[in-house]
């Protein structure tokens, strides 16, 4: 074991042991709490950003062409949305869909949790249009490159050919609404914050302040974070990304600046900005308030023997076999 797996095991341990302590003996991490009850502190004095926080919203990351020129919804617009968003893959509407989109909604309305709009018409504050910036040209050939070695693994000979969500793999490390599963859970030291994302549970270990320089360590499918105080927040910068896990297209050039405030006992407010000149041709931030959420965060078992995986290569196999006998 080297030096670094076991300083990275003992951080892990050590904010582990910590999870229990922090629902049983600290109320304003287990549960949510009166509103408008002030954010909690940590024994050190910094911010208890502890809990299991809900990252759902139906508010979309950008902002959509009817709503051009617009920051918010009208109210009625806001009922609307939340009404779409618990409904669309209800019993009820069923008549609504076609078998196709019946199957790919699950059947039913259970499985979901989109969440709720905030008010507003996009998740970018910056841009003020609520768009992402325009790609490069190095931008667009990278992706052109992505697809078109893709193509020969469409018959998907083997799990390496689909991507890694799909194999249950990575998600990547931003989190801005989702399907289901749209949770995260924060644990903190003196000198480390820990995010555990639910969605293909994945960890995220932020040394504060001090740690070996990302440029000295492999690059990871997340990146290689450090976390700072400024006052009341926590500012994460990573960089260091492998580009195998491509967000929005973008590559190892990825530079992140996360910002994560406790306005109150049962907020989460956070911010990103994505900066990634090989990309975009500026840099762009998308913000979110996540409600706390009471109860724990379960083991997200994302397949048992990955019975999907082997059914969706034998199916590319019948469909080889089909094509053959038309030929």
């Amino acid at each position: 074991m080297t030096h670094r797996t076991f300083a990275v095991l003992s951080t892990v341990l050590v904010i582990a042991g910590l999870a229990a302590p922090a629902r049983a003996g600290q109320p304003a991490s287990a549960g949510r709490a009166p509103a408008g009850s002030p954010a909690p502190r940590m024994p050190w004095g910094a911010p208890d950003l502890q809990g299991v926080w809900s990252h759902a919203t139906v508010t979309p990351l950008e902002r959509r062409d009817e709503h051009e020129g617009r920051e918010f919804l009208t109210a009625e617009e806001v009922a609307e949305a939340n009404i779409q968003a618990t409904t669309f893959a209800s019993s009820e509407r069923r008549a609504e869909l076609s078998p196709e989109r019946d199957v790919g909604l699950a059947y039913n309305q259970f499985w979901w949790d989109r969440g709720l709009s905030d008010g507003r018409t996009a998740l970018i504050i910056d841009p003020p249009d609520g768009r992402i910036p325009a790609r490069t040209a190095e931008a667009e050939a990278r992706a052109e490159a992505r697809r078109a070695a893709a193509r020969p693994r469409a018959r998907s000979e083997n799990p390496e050919d689909r991507g890694l969500w799909e194999r249950c793999l990575s998600r990547g490390a931003v989190r801005l609404g989702g399907a289901y599963n749209n949770n995260l859970q924060i644990f903190q030291t003196a000198d480390h914050v820990a995010i555990l994302l639910e969605m293909v549970h994945e960890m995220r270990i932020i040394p504060l302040g001090t740690g070996p320089a990302p440029g000295r360590l492999p690059p990871q499918w997340l990146g290689l974070p450090h976390g700072r105080w400024e006052g009341d927040t926590l500012v994460v910068e990573t960089d260091g990304f492998s580009g195998q896990a491509p967000w929005r297209g973008s590559g190892e050039n990825l530079h992140l600046v996360e910002r994560f405030s406790r306005p109150d006992a049962n907020t989460l407010r956070y911010e990103v900005t994505f900066r990634d000149p090989t990309t975009w041709e500026r840099e762009w931030t998308a913000a979110l308030d996540m409600p706390k959420t009471n109860g724990l965060l379960y083991e997200y078992a994302c397949h048992e023997r990955n019975y999907g995986m082997e059914n969706l290569l034998r199916g590319a196999r019948v469909q080889e076999m089909e094509a053959a006998k038309a030929r």
